[in-house]
Formats: C-alpha cells, sequence, structure tokens
C-alpha cells in the first residue's frame, strides 16, 4: 500500500513555492497526485476530464492534417497526453515557465502514462508561453511558421490569473498574436475553472472566424456531484 502522504518535490518559483504531492485518497483507495502554489491548489491527478477536453474539442475543430501543435502549460501533461492521442498530431511543443514541473517529467515523477517524454514527436520547452507567443513562437530553425493549434491551460480564467501580467494576452491584441499563429482552419482552445466570460468570448469573435464557450461536466468521485469547467474554441 501506498504511503499515506508523500511530498515528492519542493521548489521555489517567480510565483512562489511549488510542490508535487502524492496522498493516498481513503475513499477511493487510490494514489492522487496534486500540485500546489503554496496552498492554492493547482491541479489534481483525481479530476481530468477539464484539462483533457482543452485538447479534445479544440482539436476536434480543426480538419487539418498532420498537426503540428503548441500547448501552453505542463502541469501533470494531461492536456498534451489527450493531444499525442490524436494520430493526427505530428509534433508538439508544450511551453512551460515553470523548471520544476519539466524536472517532474524528465524524472518520470507524475503519473501520466505513457510518459510525454517517451513520445518522440513531444518536446518541452522551459519558457514564458505568453513571451513565446509574443515574440511570435519562434522554437527555431527546425519549427514550423505556424501551427495548427494552440491549446493553452495556464491560468484559472482569462480573469483569475496566476500571474497579473498575462492580463493582457487575454485581451484584443493578445488575441490577435494568437490568431496570426495559426494555419488556416487552425485552432485555438483554452481551458477555464469559471462560467463562460461573455467579455472574453467577446474578444475571441471579434478576432477569430468562429468562437464558442462550451461547459464541459463530469463527475467529482468524492462527492458524487458533478464539477463543470468551461472550453473556449475558436478557429481562423
Amino acid at each position: 500500500m501506498s504511503r499515506i502522504f508523500e511530498e515528492l518535490d519542493r521548489q521555489p518559483t517567480a510565483i512562489g513555492e511549488i510542490s508535487l504531492r502524492r496522498r493516498l485518497e481513503p475513499t477511493l483507495q487510490v494514489d492522487v497526485f496534486e500540485v500546489k502554489i503554496g496552498e492554492d491548489g493547482l491541479m489534481s491527478s483525481l479530476i481530468t476530464d477539464g484539462e483533457r477536453a482543452v485538447s479534445t474539442l479544440g482539436l476536434a475543430a480543426t480538419a487539418n492534417t498532420e498537426l503540428d501543435v503548441v500547448v501552453g502549460g505542463l502541469g501533470l501533461g494531461y492536456t498534451a497526453g489527450a493531444a499525442l492521442a490524436d494520430q493526427r498530431v505530428r509534433s508538439l511543443r508544450v511551453v512551460d515557465a515553470l523548471a520544476p514541473v519539466i524536472s517532474w517529467h524528465t524524472r518520470r515523477l507524475v503519473p501520466l502514462a505513457p510518459p510525454l517524454v517517451d513520445d518522440e514527436r513531444c518536446e518541452l520547452i522551459h519558457a514564458d508561453f505568453f513571451e513565446v507567443a509574443a515574440n511570435g513562437f519562434d522554437f527555431g530553425d527546425a519549427a514550423p511558421a505556424t501551427f495548427d493549434a494552440i491549446l493553452l491551460d495556464i491560468d484559472h480564467s482569462p480573469r483569475h490569473l496566476l500571474d497579473p501580467k498575462n492580463a493582457a494576452f487575454y485581451e484584443a491584441a493578445g488575441t490577435e498574436i494568437l490568431a496570426a499563429a495559426l494555419t488556416p482552419g487552425g485552432v485555438y482552445s483554452l481551458w477555464s475553472n469559471d462560467e463562460p466570460d461573455d467579455a472574453y468570448l467577446d474578444v475571441l469573435t471579434s478576432v477569430f472566424a468562429t468562437a464558442s464557450a462550451e461547459i464541459v461536466t463530469f463527475p467529482n468521485p468524492l462527492t458524487g456531484n458533478e464539477t463543470a469547467s468551461t472550453i473556449y474554441v475558436a478557429t481562423v
């Protein structure tokens, strides 16, 4: 039987001390992996439907083939893992500003199976996604000039931010940068923990050819109730 609680890693970052924890959930008798900034919970392996939906709903919205994809936000890897399950994906670049998070994957501390580091299509990049976007997603000579999908799961929502400096990205100018980085028929998808934000949807509609906010619900195994997330999907 697993230990009741184990802290696998704890390191300082620019936005606070980040930790990876594993605990035995007594009701379900399963190991649960959790990521926290201080005592603020960021994600858990117990409920991953929302993170996966960023990829599944986003990639379902493009008819493009041989997809080149960028994921903003690595976390426990469920968004990236769901993207790699789409056989059209030929390259995936996962950008995360927190070096400890990337190290958890290279050290195989997270439960994702198969591990991202075992897929030759996938590259983990230590960088600030918003700075990468502002610089035109320049990943070097081997990278495509534009991408078929940009899948984002960093902030809690367009208004509930991990870092206040991210706010401008959710306005029109930042959104235009995303649209310019997509191929014709390409898609941008965003996870939010809040209800649909009409103001943000208006921004997406002003920039993209199509935009929608879909509420996805899934069972919470602890409470027996449903949990909801919002997935924004916009296409050029």
